[in-house]
C-alpha cells in the first residue's frame, strides 16, 4: 500500500469512529436525560406496615390509587409497603428514586429516620409528600389528621366510658411507638384531658403498635396492680386494643377500653360491648387529599390551594399542610359514622357471631 491509500485509510477510519463515537454519546446522552426528567406519569407509594392494622390494604392504598387515576387517567402508582422495617422502606424509597418517580407519598414507619433521604430526594427534584405521620426532612407537603385531637378525642371517650366514676378510676396507658411523632401527639392529647380529670395515671408504656407487646404490656400490670387496680385502660390504636382486651377477658377483668383506626374487629368489639370506642379517621378524603397533592406536585401546580394550612416538623418549618377532622365511634353512633360514610356496610359488621349485638343495636 503506498503512502497516498494509507492516509486514504486512515482518514475513513477516523471519521468512523468519530461517528460512532457521537452516535454513542448521543445514546448515553439520552438516557441521561430520560433518567434526570425522571417519570412525570408515575408517583411512588410507600406505606409501613400491615400487620398491626388492616387499613393500609383495605383502605389507603385503594383509595390512593383510585383517586390518582381520577385525577390522570394515564398516571399510575408503584407502590410498596416496608412490612414494619424502616430499613425495608428505605430500600423502596431508593428503588423509586432509581426508577426517576418524581413524587413519592410516603407514609414513614420511622418517620425520626427519613431526613437524609428526604434531603438527597429534594436535591435530585424528588418531591415527597408525608402521609398520616410526618417526615423529616424538607418534605413538600404533608396531610394528616390533627393527631393531637385525636388524643384530647381518646382521652375524653375514655372519660365519658367511665361516666361518674372517672374521677377515682385509675389508668394505665399503653401508647404507640416512640419512633412515631403521631404517637407522642396522640399521648400528649390524651394526657390533656386525662390529667385532672382521672385519678391518676398508675400505669403507662408503649406498646410499640404491636399486639404482641401491648398484650405483654397489660399483662405486666394486671400482675402489678391485680384485678382491681385499675378502671379503665387507654389504647393507642386498636390493633393494640384487641390483644390488650384479650388479656383482661383472660383474667376476668371488664373495662372501658378504646383505641383508633375504625378497624372492622373494633368496631365489631364495640357492638359487642368488648371495647368502648374507636376514633374514625375518614380514610377516603385523606387518601383523596394525598393523590390530589402528589398529582399537583407531579403537573407544577401549587399545592397550597389543597394544603392550606402550615406545620413545622423537627427539622423544617412552614411545611404546607392539610389536617381532616377525626370522630368518635362509640356503640351508640356507629350507623352515623362508619356505615354513613360506606366505610362499612350494616353487614359487614354483623356476622353471625355479632348479629344479635346488632340487632340490639339498630344497625342496619
Amino acid at each position: 500500500m503506498n503512502a497516498t491509500m494509507r492516509r486514504a485509510v486512515i482518514a475513513t477510519a477516523a471519521v468512523s469512529m468519530a461517528l460512532s463515537m457521537a452516535a454513542c454519546g448521543k445514546a448515553g446522552g439520552d438516557k441521561k436525560d430520560s433518567a434526570a426528567s425522571g417519570d412525570n406519569k408515575s408517583i411512588g407509594l410507600l406505606l409501613p406496615e400491615n400487620a398491626s392494622s388492616t387499613r393500609y390494604e383495605s383502605f389507603d392504598r385503594p383509595f390512593i390509587e383510585a383517586k390518582v387515576k381520577a385525577l390522570c387517567a394515564d398516571c399510575k402508582v408503584l407502590y410498596n409497603n416496608a412490612e414494619g422495617s424502616a430499613a425495608k422502606q428505605k430500600q423502596q424509597f431508593d428503588t423509586l428514586i432509581a426508577q426517576g418517580v418524581k413524587v413519592i407519598v410516603l407514609d414513614a414507619f420511622d418517620a425520626t429516620s427519613t431526613q437524609a433521604w428526604v434531603k438527597e430526594a429534594a436535591a435530585k427534584g424528588v418531591k415527597v409528600v408525608a402521609y398520616d405521620r410526618l417526615a423529616t426532612g424538607p418534605v413538600a407537603a404533608y396531610v394528616s389528621f390533627d393527631n393531637e385531637k385525636v388524643g384530647e378525642l381518646q382521652g375524653q371517650a375514655l372519660v365519658d366510658a367511665l361516666g361518674d366514676k372517672a374521677a377515682d378510676a385509675n389508668i394505665v396507658m399503653i401508647n404507640g411507638d416512640d419512633a412515631d411523632p403521631n404517637a407522642g401527639q396522640f399521648k400528649a392529647g390524651a394526657h390533656k384531658v386525662l390529667d385532672g380529670k382521672v385519678k391518676k395515671i398508675v400505669y403507662e408504656q408503649s406498646g410499640e403498635w404491636k399486639p404482641t407487646v401491648a398484650g405483654q404490656k397489660i399483662g405486666a400490670a394486671i400482675t402489678q396492680f391485680g384485678k382491681d387496680g385499675f378502671q379503665g385502660v387507654y389504647s393507642a390504636n386498636d390493633g393494640m386494643a384487641g390483644a390488650i382486651i384479650t388479656q383482661l377477658q383472660g383474667a376476668g377483668i371488664k373495662v372501658p377500653v378504646g383505641g383508633q383506626d375504625a378497624g372492622l374487629d373494633a368496631v365489631q368489639r364495640i357492638v359487642n360491648g368488648d371495647q368502648a370506642y374507636t376514633i374514625y379517621k375518614a380514610y377516603k378524603p385523606l387518601a383523596d387529599n394525598a393523590a390530589e397533592l402528589a398529582v399537583d406536585l407531579l403537573q407544577g401546580k401549587d399545592v397550597k390551594s389543597v394544603a392550606s394550612a402550615s406545620i413545622d416538623s423537627a427539622t423544617d418549618k412552614g411545611i404546607p399542610a392539610k389536617l381532616l377532622d377525626p370522630k368518635v365511634v362509640t356503640k351508640a353512633n356507629i350507623q352515623d359514622t362508619v356505615i354513613a360514610d360506606g366505610l362499612y356496610k350494616a353487614a359487614d359488621i354483623c356476622t353471625a357471631d355479632y348479629a344479635a349485638a346488632c340487632a340490639a343495636a339498630g344497625l342496619k
